[in-house]
């Protein structure tokens, strides 16, 4: 691929590239600073799979050869650490739902391993330590949740229907309920994703905004924004942000990605750019023992 040259969002460096033996991913380095929890957003680079999944593909659904996609989570796995295989990875099963998952024990394994029993799952919470939550991507937003005072963890898919749907609240209620979470004491973060400058929507889309948000909000948080030809741009990481603020989460715990899907299709897959013919981004989010 060259020189990788990476465009970023804004001004502030929230995403860090590393390199684990030639595989390539993103972290957020406010997150390593906490010192409780393995993070990780893949990207295209240091994997084994060919053609259009080229070259670090995590789904096993879009076409791809099974032995190189078992080969590419093995890779995660190393990158990592602390000697994790594939039976400590839990996948979602994503259908552009809210609805949340509490992973235990039993489910280690279901994604590469194990065949997922469950459906409609883009969200999962955990407080087994070493256990590895994993959600899809190709331009929709991961957010990672950290609770260092009860050391729980969740992570969401949430795509303009999850955003919508407000998953992030229901991710965060979900570990309330069963690991006592304050939200106040979170630690959140959006992973890399669509920009609000790259996603254009028509107004089918729009009017679904404004029926989850006031005008005051749209105008104030900048979800919304209008634009030639009855088009608008929706800023996903805007709506998101809002959303865990108003569920109680410190802004200043708050970590929003500098880095665009689409903007860099060489680093990272995108359904805006590589449309059907394209591997799998995975978010990956585990507790430390």
């Amino acid at each position: 691929m060259g020189e990788l040259k990476i465009k970023r969002y804004g001004n502030d460096r929230t995403c860090e590239l590393k390199d684990h033996n030639g595989l390539k991913y993103l972290v957020f380095p406010k997150f390593e600073q906490l010192g409780i929890v393995d993070h990780m957003f893949s990207t295209r680079i240091g994997g084994v799979s060919k053609g259009c999944y080229s070259e670090c593909n995590l789904s096993y659904t879009r076409g791809d050869d099974k032995e190189a996609v078992d080969e590419n989570y093995r890779l995660v796995a190393d990158a990592l650490g602390h000697g994790r295989s594939l039976n400590d990875f839990v996948c979602t099963f994503q259908t552009h739902t809210t609805n949340v998952m509490v992973v235990t024990d039993k489910d280690r394994g279901k994604g590469p391993l194990i065949p997922r029993e469950y459906t409609d799952i883009d969200g999962l919470v955990t407080n087994v330590p070493g256990i590895i939550l994993a959600t899809f991507h190709a331009d929709c937003p991961p957010v990672y949740f950290v609770d260092p005072v009860n050391r729980a963890i969740g992570l969401s898919h949430s795509g303009w229907k999850g955003t919508l749907g407000k998953i992030s609240r229901k991710t965060i209620e979900k570990m309330t309920e069963n690991y006592g979470t304050d939200p106040k004491d979170l630690y959140c973060a959006i992973g890399p994703s669509i920009c609000g400058d790259c996603y254009e929507i028509g107004e089918d889309v729009a009017e679904k905004v404004r029926d989850s948000y006031s005008e005051d909000e749209i105008r104030d948080d900048k979800i919304l924004v209008p634009y030639p030809n009855n088009k608008y741009r929706l800023y996903l990481w805007n709506a998101i942000s809002y959303t865990l603020r108003l569920s109680g989460v410190p802004k200043e715990n708050i970590i929003v990605t500098d880095i665009c899907t689409r903007c860099n299709p060489e680093l990272l897959f995108s359904h805006r750019v590589h449309g059907d013919k394209r591997g799998n981004l995975c978010a990956f989010l585990s507790l430390r023992a």
